[in-house]
C-alpha cells in the first residue's frame, strides 16, 4: 500500500527531513500520492512536519497502531503482519486464511473486534482505543493433545512483554489469562485443525485479547472488579506496536520448542494458582472446591478435592477462591 510504503520511509528517516520529490522517485509514486498518503497518515494520528524546500518530517508516533510501527520492533522480520481498524474477530479471519493454505508467520492484528470470541464459547470485549486484539498462524509439527502447549507459550509471551514495558509483575491464571494486581488483563484463544491420519496439527491460531486502558466510561458492569488495564498510565513511544511485536517475537521463538522446560519455569513461576483454594467450574454444575496443588509438565492441573482425593485437570477452568 502506498501509505506503508510512505510511512516506511519516513520511520527509516526518523527526526530528520525528507524532500517530497526524492521520496515520490524513491518510491516510484508520483508526489500526489505521496502527499494524499502523508495527509492519510496525519489524519491517523501521526506528528508529520512539512516544511518548504525540505520536505516531510516524521516527529512523532504516538501510538499509532500500524503494520510499519509493528515491523520497526519486530526481530523476526520474516513475519507477515496485517493491522485493522475494525475487524469482527482476528481468530476468526486468521482461521479461514489457514484453511485457505496460509503459510506460518501470518499475523493479523485490530485495534477493535466486533464479535471477538474467548474460551468456552464466550464474547471477548474488544473496545476500539484501549487494548490490542492479535492473533498468530503457527504450523507446528505437535501432536493435537500438546496445543496447550501454546497456549502456555503466549501467556508467557504476553507476560513476559509486559512486564518489559510496564516494570510490574504478572500473574498466570491457568490455563490461559494474564492478571496484574488481580485484575484479568489478557485472555488468550488457541483453536486448530488437527491432520486426522497422523494426529498432529495441520496449523494452530493462537489469539490475544490485551486490555491496555480503561476504555472510556469504564469497563461493562459484569466485567468491573474483574478485568484491569495492563499498561494504564505508561508512557511509551509506539506503545500497541512494541507491545504487538514484544508478543509477536516471543510466541514465535517459543513455538520452535514448546516443550522447552525454561517456558514451563517461567509459566509456573507467575502461577496465581498453585497452593491456592480454587473452585473447579463445569458447565451446568455447581462450583466444586478443591486446592490447586502442582502443575505437571504437560501444563495439567494437579489438585486436591475436599474428600482428600486427588485429581488430574487437563482442560477446563478454575477460579480462585477469595
Amino acid at each position: 500500500m502506498t501509505r506503508d510504503e510512505v510511512l516506511k520511509a519516513l520511520l527509516d528517516n526518523a527526526d530528520g527531513y525528507i524532500n517530497g520529490v526524492e521520496l515520490a522517485k524513491k518510491l516510484s509514486l508520483s508526489r500526489t500520492a505521496v502527499w494524499k498518503a502523508i495527509g492519510q497518515l496525519q489524519k491517523e494520528g501521526y506528528e508529520i512536519e512539512s516544511r518548504h524546500n525540505k520536505g516531510y518530517c516524521l516527529r512523532s508516533t504516538g501510538d499509532v497502531l500500524s503494520a510499519g510501527g509493528i515491523a520497526r520492533h519486530l526481530r523476526h522480520k520474516e513475519l507477515r503482519v496485517h493491522v485493522y481498524k475494525s475487524i469482527d474477530s482476528t481468530n476468526t479471519a486468521l482461521k479461514a486464511l489457514a484453511a485457505k493454505g496460509a503459510e506460518a508467520g501470518l499475523a493479523l492484528v485490530a485495534e477493535q473486534q466486533t464479535a471477538g470470541r474467548g474460551r468456552m464459547g464466550r464474547s471477548f470485549y474488544s473496545p476500539a482505543e484501549s487494548g490490542l486484539y492479535l492473533s498468530l498462524l503457527l504450523r507446528p509439527t505437535i501432536p493435537a493433545a500438546q496445543a496447550v502447549r501454546l497456549t502456555a507459550c503466549a501467556a508467557v509471551a504476553v507476560a513476559e512483554t509486559i512486564e518489559e514495558l510496564s516494570g510490574r509483575e504478572t500473574a498466570i491464571k491457568w490455563v490461559n489469562d494474564v492478571f496484574m494486581d488481580g485484575h484479568k488483563v489478557c485472555g488468550i484463544l488457541t483453536e486448530a485443525s488437527v491432520d486426522c491420519e497422523s494426529g498432529l496439527l495441520h496449523y494452530a491460531v493462537v489469539g490475544i485479547g490485551v486490555n491496555l486502558r480503561r476504555p472510556a466510561g469504564g469497563f461493562p458492569e459484569e466485567l468491573r472488579g474483574v478485568a484491569g488495564a495492563a499498561l494504564d498510565g505508561v508512557k511509551v513511544q509506539e506503545l500497541r506496536c512494541r507491545l504487538a511485536a514484544g508478543i509477536l517475537d516471543r510466541l514465535t521463538d517459543y513455538a520452535e520448542n514448546p516443550a522447552d522446560p525454561a517456558i514451563f519455569d517461567g509459566y509456573r513461576r507467575r502461577s496465581l494458582v498453585l497452593g491456592r483454594e480454587i473452585n473447579i467450574l463445569a458447565p451446568g454444575r455447581d462450583p466444586e472446591p478443591a486446592v490447586a496443588e502442582d502443575l505437571a509438565d504437560d501444563y495439567s492441573l494437579l489438585v486436591r478435592l475436599s474428600d482428600g482425593s486427588t485429581r488430574r485437570l487437563s482442560s477446563g477452568e478454575v477460579s480462585v477462591r477469595i
